[in-house]
């Protein structure tokens, strides 16, 4: 992504008013938006153009958006945000499974795209400063607990299993990347992949009290997950790894 200039969007749709719409309106908000009527030019745009993040009508005439944002994945790294219909979930489900990272339902307010735009360029920006995974790790090990990679297990000090959702273990596998360190809302949703039927930053701050708790003696004065005010979470132990 180029994160030296305004972020280029690409805006794929077939109705004329809505390109026009949103593309209007990125540019008067410190963003550079072009357009496409179809997956074909969408392409096309990517051969010539650097683009940053594409916005992608999945109801395109005549095309499979699901196949497209499957094919633009496998082609590029860029964001990738969906525009589906109300009563799509199944559409929004396989799209966010297949790797988009957002998804904003028609009709939609031009503020609220923007806003969604900016949280997953966000997150990608911070990407770059995020610890690189092992996947050669087994498991980890902090203040007598032991999170097993492989098995998605949580045991206790004590030794019984406690049972974690997928978004607890995403995020406390994170946290347990990189131990003692601050990590925003938008570092820990990068590296922790959390989709939700909205996704918001405070996605988080619901993992972090579920999370809490199930590991904390006392959730009132959390020890091991600490809050670091106005900067995101810590986790404050020391983390042993396993291979």
């Amino acid at each position: 992504m180029n994160r030296t200039s305004t972020p280029h969007i690409l805006v794929v749709d077939d109705d004329p008013a809505i390109r026009e719409l949103v593309v209007e309106y990125l540019n008067d908000h410190d963003m550079r938006a072009s357009a496409a009527a179809s997956g074909r030019e969408m392409f096309e745009r990517f051969d010539d153009e650097s683009i940053d993040l594409v916005v992608l009508d999945l109801k395109l005439p005549g095309e499979d958006g699901l196949q497209l944002a499957r094919s633009l994945r496998e082609r590029a790294t860029v964001p990738i945000v969906l525009l589906t219909g109300r009563n799509e979930e199944a559409d929004r489900v396989m799209g966010l499974e297949l790797g988009a990272d957002d998804y904003v339902t028609k009709p939609f307010s031009p503020r609220e795209l923007l806003a969604r735009l900016r949280a997953v360029l966000r997150r990608y920006q911070v990407q770059a400063t995020l610890p690189e995974r092992d996947h050669t790790r087994r498991a980890f090990r902090f203040s007598g607990w032991e999170l097993n990679l492989r098995t998605r297990r949580l045991l206790a000090p004590d030794g019984h299993s406690v049972e974690l959702s997928n978004g607890e273990f995403s995020l406390l596998s994170a946290l347990c990347h990189a131990p003692q360190r601050v990590l925003s809302r938008d570092q820990l949703l990068s590296m922790s992949r959390l989709h939700e039927a909205e996704v918001y930053d405070r996605t988080i701050d619901v993992q972090i009290r579920r999370l809490r708790l199930k590991i904390e003696p006392d959730q009132s004065h959390p020890v091991l997950i600490v809050t670091e005010r106005g900067a995101g979470y810590r986790l404050a132990s020391e983390v042993e790894t396993l291979y």
